[in-house]
């Protein structure tokens, strides 16, 4: 499994701030399996969130949503400006009402095929659901929500504003500057196989880093990033807090949308739930996306509670991002 390659450093132009790429894993499926970034389509510590609006996919509960926190321009932070990014990390304003959440929505997707029409046209109606239950959620706090614009690469590799990108076993989902790129040859569907639920939580995750980006906890990560240099250990370890959070928020998705008459149901979200065991830094051989164990953890702390506070992943100990 390869990493992300490095961001250009400050001093250098910068043609991909915003790159993310998934990597899966390569080895054999696991029973308990999910997702990553880019999709790290490896990653968290098993740490046991008590289910309280939600419950573990066996439990037959529903994960309860909340309505987006109503807010006013008051709530955009101190001297922010409506319409624009706030560059904070701990402190942004989307993380500080522990009741605030995804509304639940019906998302409506078709049937998964392993076939690339099929594929195109599910990924396709999922970004599409994702749009509709994040953007009023960011527009409320008056960030510069637009959709991300999906691609779906047939080549060997694909031209992006980060640069060139191979398709392999570690590309299964890439973001970059407002786009999604989701290569059909980097899905391993030959090994997850019709599985709708886990690809469903792979682009969740990837639509993830979006949210960072429209809210600008993407710019802030990375100036710190910058700061202290990509692979220090404080550096890998602002890099895990990034792309734990993009777990969280993929949990929350999900957990908004299961059970909700549309096509998301228990099944799927179980085996979501399941898949995120064989994610993260254990399987990759990397340090930069979480253990196995926190990466599961923090998808399922939000897909359990689906209240965004509890992404904070930058108020989080060091212990719980290792």
């Amino acid at each position: 499994m390869t990493h992300s390659p490095p961001r250009p450093s400050p001093e250098a132009p910068q043609p991909g701030r915003r790159h993310r790429r998934s990597k899966r894993a390569s080895g054999p499926l696991v029973a308990f399996t999910l997702s990553a970034v880019a999709v790290l389509l490896a990653g968290l510590v098993v740490f046991v969130v008590v289910s309280r609006t939600g419950g573990h996919p066996g439990s037959g509960t529903s994960a309860v949503s909340a309505s987006p926190t109503s807010v006013d321009s008051g709530n955009a932070g101190s001297g922010a400006v409506a319409g624009e990014k706030i560059l904070e990390l701990a402190d942004h304003p989307i993380l500080q009402d522990p009741d605030a959440g995804l509304q639940n929505i019906v998302c409506d997707l078709p049937g998964w095929h392993s076939d690339q029409a099929a594929v195109e046209a599910f990924f396709t109606a999922a970004d599409e659901c994702l749009n509709q239950a994040w953007g009023p959620f960011l527009e409320a706090y008056h960030l510069p929500f637009l959709p991300p614009t999906l691609h779906f690469p047939t080549g060997t590799s694909f031209t992006t504003a980060c640069g060139t990108i191979a398709v392999g076993v570690a590309t299964a989902a890439y973001y970059c500057d407002n786009n999604l790129y989701v290569p059909y040859r980097g899905l391993q569907i030959d090994q997850y196989g019709d599985n709708p639920g886990v690809y469903l939580a792979l682009i969740a995750h990837e639509y993830g880093h979006h949210v960072q980006e429209v809210a600008g906890i993407m710019d802030a990560v990375w100036q710190q990033i910058y700061a202290v240099g990509q692979t220090t250990p404080a550096g890998l370890e602002l890099s895990r807090r990034k792309e734990l959070q993009a777990q969280c928020f993929s949990g929350m998705f999900l957990g908004a949308v299961v059970d909700r008459g549309g096509s998301v149901t228990r099944e799927m979200y179980a085996k979501a739930w399941r898949d995120q065991d064989t994610r993260g830094d254990n399987t990759s051989g990397s340090n930069d996306h979480g253990t196995n164990a926190h990466y599961a953890a923090w998808w399922r702390k939000g897909a359990q509670y689906n209240r965004i506070a509890q992404c904070n992943t930058f108020s989080a100990p060091s212990s719980a991002v290792s």
